[in-house]
């Protein structure tokens, strides 16, 4: 089923919310902490609780999506998501804090995958890349934005307001979303999961991601204490961090006109190299001028490797899309959990430099297993196998069946 033209601003709006909340906490943990009287370590469980419950409950959502429908389920994720928020803002110690943000991790984590899920019913294969690429602008836009206002805010108005902000946008947002047509897609009931898992190939896919997340999103998230470590104030820590957005934006742009002339294999090892400069920019000598340089790569990393492993990952179980999304989120946001709290021993002895070098050298294993995947395994289909061309011309043709033949 396709809609024409696919109205997809209300899906970025709930992108960009999604990124804002969760992005928002990297410049504040050592404002956080200090407010709370805990160490960094403990402080830092807070953005581990939100991407772990971001990333749990990936799959809850993504059943319901495709027994329930796509939007009826945003809509109530982000109601949800208000109350968590809120709650953030007014926790009275260390671990309600934890509490609340894993409570409203797991309430946005709707929002992204289901806008994903969204275009990957309502775009065919061969502008999906595109229209994800428009998505993650808007993605990359609240990142940006999270970290530039979280950080002066924080600052001078202090860290409860910038929680209590998403919280009152998501509860906007959860009624506006009820003009969004509901896409046609067959429902199913729990056989969607079955599907999934019993995809060795989306077990790939979900590898590629833990380790992505691991990769990009743990390490990323030290990189705002990383320069108040050299004596930056927290407003500082967001600007430079905000690089990443502005950098994502731009790389998305880029992709969405690339990905027409390049094949993914080409984008996700440009992507990958980025990511491997940016960590080793940043392991060589710390200063606000390389951790600058690495925010701008990692957000240029991001656009070119993980929005074409993403659109990857629309494609391998195309029967159970919401479920094999909601997978792969799980997947994506337990390594970002895993990631933030192994690093957050090294970040709490200032030892930045060693954390950054560790992840240059895991970026390129990421590259290649991402690159050798998206390769061998394609769309999803059968692997790709050389045949004589004797049996390619005893072969009879196939009936187009499937996506394919429909143009989704």
């Amino acid at each position: 089923m396709t809609i024409s033209p696919p109205p997809r601003g209300l899906l970025g709006a709930a992108g960009f919310l999604s990124n804002f909340d969760r992005f928002s906490i990297a410049p504040m943990l050592v404002l956080i902490g200090t407010d709370l009287g805990v160490p960094f370590r403990t402080v830092a469980l807070a953005a581990s609780a939100y991407t772990l419950g971001y990333g749990l409950a990936q799959p809850a959502w993504g059943m319901a999506s495709d027994r329930f429908g796509r939007v009826r389920v945003m809509r109530l994720s982000l109601a949800v998501a208000a109350l968590g928020a809120l709650s953030s803002a007014v926790a009275p110690g260390a671990v309600p804090l934890i509490v609340a943000r894993g409570f409203t991790g797991a309430c946005f984590a709707a929002a992204i995958a289901g806008s994903l899920t969204y275009v990957g019913d309502t775009v065919a294969p061969a502008g999906r890349q595109r229209a994800l690429s428009s998505l993650m602008t808007a993605f990359a836009l609240g990142t940006t934005l999270a970290t530039v206002v979280a950080g002066a805010l924080a600052h001078w108005a202090g860290w409860r307001l910038v929680f209590a902000l998403p919280g009152l946008l998501a509860g906007w947002l959860a009624l506006a979303l009820r003009d969004l047509p509901e896409p046609v897609v067959a429902r199913r009931d729990g056989g969607a999961l079955r599907t999934v898992v019993r995809s060795r190939r989306q077990w790939y896919v979900m590898g590629v991601a833990l380790l992505e997340g691991g990769v990009l999103l743990g390490c990323f998230t030290c990189l705002p204490p990383a320069v108040q470590s050299l004596g930056a104030s927290s407003t500082t820590a967001g600007a430079v961090t905000a690089l990443y957005g502005v950098a994502a934006m731009g790389g998305a742009q880029m992709v969405r006109r690339l990905a027409g002339r390049l094949g993914p294999v080409a984008l996700i090892v440009a992507g990958g190299a980025q990511v491997t400069l940016a960590y080793a920019v940043a392991a060589a000598h710390l200063s606000l001028v390389t951790l600058g340089m690495s925010a701008l790569l990692l957000g240029g990393g991001w656009a070119f490797l993980h929005s074409t492993v993403q659109a990857w990952a629309t494609l391998v179980v195309p029967d159970a899309r919401a479920s094999a999304i909601a997978l792969f989120g799980v997947a994506l946001y337990l390594g970002s959990a895993l990631g933030t709290s192994l690093a957050a021993g090294p970040a709490q002895h200032g030892s930045f430099q060693g954390l950054f070098g560790v992840a240059a050298a895991c970026a390129v294993p990421l590259t290649v297993l991402a690159a050798y995947g998206r390769h061998r395994f394609g769309d999803g289909g059968p692997p790709r196998r050389k045949r004589s061309r004797h049996t390619a011309d005893r072969t009879p043709p196939s009936p187009c069946t499937g996506e394919r033949a429909r143009g989704l």
